[in-house]
């Protein structure tokens, strides 16, 4: 299995991508310390994925403040002894609108979270990574950082994960010396929680049935369906384990095609 023995931090766990990336590394012979803010969501992840709790631990986690993560960090060490990866998923992605009707503090907010908070909490970690000889980081961004969707704006989400994609490769050159790799996974649309309410809200306000929706945003794949939050996990799983030992520094778009690089 890719993780076997593996410790790995997993920030934003929640219904969706999170759940799907902590369930794969357990699965794959890992242990998932999971990172959120809401205790009761941490507690019901936990519960589904490892039963018996003896391949997972949770903290509630705000990746605005470098105590929390930092506190995260150390349950890891505590419980397993130390970290071989962190996967970001913690975002915030809710925040509509271009830049005409812009609520400039909201945008500080944002990339507080996206891109300082990821930060925070990979710094948090690299003692614990560096003790280990190396290890991975794994970045959640978005395909919206490099081509803007037309279904939907937000100009805010995707400047903030474009900017942490350009941290990357700061990232990666810096933390390479310690065998630690940066690398970022952009989802596309992911058949998951998000882009499912937005199907069916859609649907909704349209008067049209969801498949005709959906229909609309595969139209644009290589291939005949959406990516799943599954397909994402899949990726970051892959990037996490020793099987990427010698990539660093990139960006794996996970979208079906519908983008090509």
């Amino acid at each position: 299995m890719l993780l076997t023995g593996r410790t790995v931090i997993v920030s934003g766990v929640g219904a969706g991508l999170g759940h799907r990336v902590a369930e794969t590394v357990v699965r794959d012979g890992g242990r998932a310390v999971l990172g959120a803010r809401t205790a009761a969501n941490l507690a019901k992840a936990a519960a589904e994925i490892d039963p018996e709790g003896r391949h997972t631990a949770h903290l509630p986690t705000d990746i605005t403040d470098e105590a929390q993560c930092e506190a995260l960090a150390a349950l890891a060490v505590e419980r397993f002894g130390g970290i071989d990866a962190v996967v970001h998923v913690a975002a915030w992605d809710s925040y509509f609108g271009g830049l005409q009707d812009a609520d400039f503090t909201t945008w500080q907010s944002v990339l507080d979270v996206n891109l300082l908070g990821t930060l925070r909490m990979t710094r948090a970690c690299l003692p614990a990574l560096k003790e280990r000889g190396g290890g991975s980081v794994v970045v959640i961004g978005t395909q919206s950082a490099v081509a803007a969707p037309s279904q939907v704006w937000q100009a805010a989400y995707a400047a903030s994960k474009g900017a942490l994609t350009s941290a990357m490769y700061s990232l990666a050159r810096e933390l390479g010396p310690h065998r630690i790799r940066v690398n970022t996974v952009l989802p596309g649309w992911m058949w998951g929680p998000p882009v499912q309410a937005y199907v069916q809200f859609t649907a909704h306000t349209e008067g049209v049935p969801e498949s005709e929706v959906l229909a609309r945003l595969t139209e644009r794949m290589a291939l005949p369906e959406l990516a799943t939050d599954g397909d994402v996990a899949e990726a970051v799983a892959f990037l996490a384990s020793d099987r990427a030992r010698a990539i660093t520094g990139q960006s794996l778009l996970v979208n079906a095609g519908e983008l090509m690089r």
